[in-house]
C-alpha cells in the first residue's frame, strides 16, 4: 500500500514531521510526542471520527429503537441524548496537545503506573479486541453478499478471501498509523457521506412519519421508561467506547484551542451517529428492521443495493482502523514491550482468529455481542473518572513525567496503584453491574426496576463521585491544592 507522502494529516500541512508521514510507518507509539513534531490543525478530527461513525452498527441501533416500541419521536430523542456524550468524547480528547502522549499513557494519572497497565490490557485491549472481531465479521457478511450480487458464489474460499482482503486493508493503514489515518479518513469520509446522502433518500421516500407503535406492543408509563432506559444505554455504549481520544489529537501542538478539539472531535462523531441511526428508525417505519440489512433491500433500487453492501463493507473498516490502533497502543501502555506496528498486528491476529472462529466453526459472534452488552457497566465509570482528572488537573498533564514507568515515578502512588481511581472503578463497575439487563445477565437493581437499564448513569455518576470525592479529600488532608 503506497501512499503518497508530504502533505499534513487531513489536508496540506508542510510541517509534516518525519515520524508521522502519510504512507510511511508512523515512529511513535506511546512515547511522547515533543514540541518540535507537533503538527496539524483541530479540524483534522473532524474526519478522522465522522468516518469512524458511518457505521452500518447505527442504523441498525436505530432500527432497534422502533423495535423496543418507541415511536418516531421518543427514538429520536433517545437517539439524541445518548449521543450527546460525544461532548465528552471531546472533552477527553483535549489531553492529547496538553501531554503529548495517548489516552491510555494519560490514564496513568488516574490509576498509577501498575493499575493502569492491568486496566488498559484487561479492559481497554480485551474490549477492542472484540469489537474489531465484530466489525470485521460484519463487513465480512456484507462483502459475502455483495459478491453473490455480483452473480460470484460465495463458496469457503471466496468467503476466506474476502475476510481476509477486508482485514488486510484494515490492519495496514493501523500498522501505517496516525498520518494515514487521517488521510484515508478525509477520504473515507466523503466517499461514505455520498453513499449515505443517497441512501437517505430511499429511507425518506418509504419513511412512514404517521407511523404509531401497534397497539398490542405500545408502551405506557413505568413500562415505557423502562425501554427509554434501555435505549438509552444502547446509544450511550456507542461514545462510551472512544474514550481514546488523545490518541488522535497528540499531535497537535500544545498551545491547540482547547475548545477547537473538544468541538471537531464531538461534532465528528456526534453528527454520523445521530443521522445514521435516526436513518435506521425512519426505516423501521417501512420495514422489519430484525434483519436490516436484508430488510433494506425492500426500498432500495436494485442498483443501490451492492452499493449499499458496500458502503457496509467501507464503514466496517474505517471504524476497525481506529479501534485496531487504539488496540495496539493499548498494548504497550500495558507493558508488552513490542513496538506500536507489531501490537497492532499481534491485535489484528487475535481479531482476525476470533471472526473466522465467529463465521465458519461457532456462533462465537453472538456470545462477543452479548457480552458486550455488558461494556457499558465497565466503560462508563472509566470514562468520567478520566473527565473529573482532566477537570481537577486543569488539563495539565506532563507528558515527560507520565513516560517515567519506575517506582521513583509521581504518578506511582501506592505500590503502583492509585487508590482513589482503584477505588471509583471498582465501585462504579460494581454498582453499575447490579444495574445491568443484557441477554445473558440481570442485575437485582433492574429485576426491582422492572428490567430498567440504568447501568450508564449510575456508573458514570457513582464513578465521577468516588473519584472525586477522594481526591478532594486528600487536598484536604495534606493542605496541598496540587495533590491528586
Amino acid at each position: 500500500m503506497t501512499l503518497r507522502a508530504g502533505a499534513g494529516a487531513g489536508g496540506g500541512d508542510p510541517g509534516e514531521p518525519v515520524s508521522d508521514r502519510v504512507g510511511h510507518v508512523e515512529t511513535h507509539g506511546v512515547d511522547h510526542v515533543p514540541d518540535s513534531e507537533r503538527h496539524g490543525l483541530p479540524r483534522s478530527l473532524f474526519p478522522v471520527w465522522a468516518a469512524a461513525n458511518m457505521s452500518y452498527l447505527y442504523i441498525v441501533l436505530g432500527g432497534s429503537m422502533v423495535l423496543l416500541g418507541l415511536d418516531i419521536w421518543q427514538s429520536f430523542a433517545v437517539i439524541v441524548a445518548g449521543n450527546l456524550l460525544w461532548a465528552g468524547v471531546g472533552y477527553l480528547s483535549i489531553s492529547g496537545p496538553s501531554s503529548g502522549t495517548p489516552s491510555w499513557v494519560v490514564t496513568r494519572a488516574m490509576y498509577g503506573i501498575r493499575g493502569n497497565r492491568v486496566l488498559n490490557v484487561t479492559l481497554g485491549w480485551s474490549v477492542a479486541v472484540a469489537y474489531e472481531a465484530i466489525g470485521l465479521a460484519l463487513g465480512s457478511l456484507a462483502g459475502f453478499a455483495l459478491v453473490e450480487q455480483l452473480g460470484i458464489h460465495a463458496n469457503t474460499s471466496v468467503k476466506v478471501a474476502i475476510v481476509l482482503a477486508t482485514a488486510v486493508v484494515t490492519f495496514s493503514i493501523s500498522v501505517y498509523g496516525h498520518a494515514t489515518i487521517m488521510r484515508c479518513s478525509t477520504w473515507f469520509t466523503w466517499a461514505l457521506t455520498a453513499c449515505v446522502l443517497v441512501l437517505g433518500y430511499y429511507v425518506l421516500r418509504h419513511a412512514d412519519w404517521g407511523y404509531r407503535t401497534p397497539a398490542d406492543t405500545a408502551a405506557h408509563g413505568r413500562e415505557l421508561w423502562v425501554i427509554v432506559a434501555s435505549g438509552f444505554t444502547i446509544m450511550v455504549g456507542g461514545p462510551l467506547s472512544w474514550s481514546s481520544g488523545a490518541d488522535y489529537s497528540r499531535y497537535l501542538p500544545a498551545d491547540t484551542s482547547r475548545k477547537a478539539v473538544c468541538w471537531w472531535t464531538a461534532v465528528g462523531g456526534f453528527v454520523p451517529a445521530v443521522l445514521l441511526s435516526g436513518l435506521g428508525v425512519l426505516a423501521g417505519t417501512a420495514v422489519n428492521m430484525t434483519d436490516a440489512q436484508t430488510s433494506l433491500k425492500g426500498i432500495l433500487p436494485g442498483w443501490f443495493y451492492p452499493v449499499f453492501l458496500l458502503v457496509i463493507v467501507i464503514g466496517s473498516i474505517a471504524n476497525n482502523v481506529l479501534t485496531a490502533y487504539s488496540g495496539g497502543l493499548a498494548l504497550q501502555s500495558g507493558g508488552i514491550p513490542w513496538s506500536r506496528p507489531f501490537t497492532v498486528i499481534f491485535d489484528a491476529t487475535i481479531a482476525l482468529g476470533l471472526t473466522f472462529y465467529s463465521l465458519f466453526i461457532s456462533d462465537f459472534l453472538s456470545t462477543m455481542n452479548s457480552g458486550l452488552e455488558l461494556s457499558v457497566a465497565f466503560l462508563g465509570p472509566g470514562f468520567t473518572i478520566y473527565a473529573v482528572d482532566i477537570l481537577l488537573r486543569r488539563n495539565r498533564y506532563d507528558g515527560v513525567a507520565l513516560q517515567d514507568e519506575t517506582p521513583s515515578s509521581r504518578f506511582w502512588y501506592w505500590r503502583g496503584v492509585h487508590p482513589a481511581g482503584a477505588a471509583a472503578v471498582v465501585i462504579g463497575v460494581g454498582a453499575a453491574l447490579l444495574c445491568v439487563n443484557t441477554s445473558i445477565y440481570t442485575g437485582p437493581v433492574a429485576s426491582a426496576l422492572g428490567g430498567a437499564d440504568l447501568s450508564g448513569v449510575v456508573g458514570m455518576s457513582l464513578g465521577a463521585l468516588v473519584y472525586a470525592g477522594l481526591t478532594l479529600h486528600r487536598r484536604r488532608a495534606t493542605g496541598d491544592r496540587t495533590v491528586i
